[in-house]
């Protein structure tokens, strides 16, 4: 495993790493945990529909607070899935959107998403007859 978290300012040598996201020290595991951690998938899908500030964002994303979409947006923006812009003028203004390499990934996240909330009759189905033959302890 050849890709530690560490940086490397060569393009070329960064195409020359294999990654493995199930190797402890692999970066690619550190990238897989952000992008499918509890808000990363959330704020990619959400600024899927275009780009938001940050409030319109915020209220989108019900339940994230302040201090965890900043962290979130953040660790996008540095993983380079997130574009932060800053407007110049009164009042100032940030919006967020999604880099090409974010457009990729949030649109795989929408499939899943998707495909979970169709699933969800079958869920809710296998959760009740779980429940019924493993009483709560």
């Amino acid at each position: 495993m050849d890709a530690h978290p560490q940086p490397v300012a060569d393009p070329e040598e960064l195409s020359k790493l294999e990654f493995d996201v199930f190797a402890r020290a692999c970066a690619s595991r550190e990238t897989f945990e952000r992008v499918t951690g509890r808000w990363g998938p959330l704020v990619l899908a959400g600024l899927h529909e275009g780009p938001m500030r940050f409030n319109e964002l915020r209220r989108h994303v019900e339940g994230v607070s302040d201090k965890m979409l900043t962290q979130t947006l953040q660790t996008l923006e540095r993983d380079g899935f997130v574009h932060r812009r800053a407007r110049e003028g009164f009042p100032s203004r940030v919006d967020y959107s999604l880099t090409p390499l974010g457009t990729r990934t949030a649109a795989k996240l929408l499939e899943l998403i998707e495909q979970l909330e169709g699933d969800m009759p079958q869920v809710l189905a296998a959760r009740a007859a779980y429940d019924r033959t493993h009483p709560h302890r």
